[in-house]
């Protein structure tokens, strides 16, 4: 089960935060959320395999690149 560890307010974010995780060695896909006319603009879920999502948040929540 995929499990949601970030909602980016883009596709230019969510992209960064996937490059982040995938150099990690996680899985990582993309799903947009909310209003699916906004294209990239919308905002989007970053989603990694249940069992790497505390991985993934403390990954996520140590960089401060992002």
């Amino acid at each position: 089960m995929w499990t949601v560890v970030y909602i980016s307010p883009n596709r230019v974010i969510a992209e960064q935060m996937k490059s982040l995780l995938m150099s990690e060695g996680l899985l990582v896909m993309l799903r947009p959320a909310g209003v699916p006319h906004l294209g990239d603009s919308g905002a989007v879920e970053v989603l990694v395999p249940e069992t790497e999502a505390e991985e993934a948040s403390q990954i996520l929540t140590e960089d401060t690149s992002i």
